[in-house]
């Protein structure tokens, strides 16, 4: 168990974590193709949907990690609209928690290391298959982007500089 406070600069930085994954997750997701939660990449290839759903699984684990009761859930995916609005649910749970004062059953570089850095990672992917699918994303200098701490929903800053 960690006794971090909320100002703590670790628990601080899992939530820019957290804000960051909102704000590129965002990307990814807004004005998806019609049909695009079950894009075929390729044989053994995860749809977007399912990927989705595990990042939103991912979000929850994260939660029942911080909270001290680690439990894992593979859930069924929902329609992609609903999928969306799970994922940025679970990131406001998990960042609310960690802006409070309740204690952080781990070490903040373990919740990193697992759920945080994996869903970015995911992220990614769904990034990767709009461009398989023939719609793309924009590029754009994330060092650039106004990413503000607690901010986990969808809406987001506009892009400074897309290319």
């Amino acid at each position: 168990m960690s006794d971090l406070s909320p100002s703590d600069p670790k628990r601080e930085l899992l939530r820019h974590a957290l804000a960051t994954l909102a704000y590129r997750g965002g990307k990814a997701l807004r004005n998806a193709p019609r049909g695009f939660t079950e894009f075929n990449a390729g044989e053994g290839l995860r749809a977007p949907g399912l990927i989705l759903a595990h990042i939103g699984d991912l979000m929850d684990w994260a939660l029942s990690i911080a909270i001290g009761n680690r439990t894992w859930k593979d859930s069924k995916p929902l329609p992609w609209e609903n999928e969306i609005d799970r994922f940025f649910i679970a990131l406001k749970k998990l960042d609310d928690f960690l802006a409070s004062d309740e204690p952080l059953h781990t070490s903040p570089e373990k919740l990193f290391q697992g759920p945080i850095a994996d869903a970015l990672t995911h992220v990614g992917q769904i990034a990767m298959l709009r461009r398989m699918a023939g719609e793309p994303l924009k590029g754009e200098s994330y060092y650039d982007a106004v990413i503000i701490l607690g901010r986990v929903g969808f809406e987001q800053t506009p892009p400074k500089r897309e290319f």
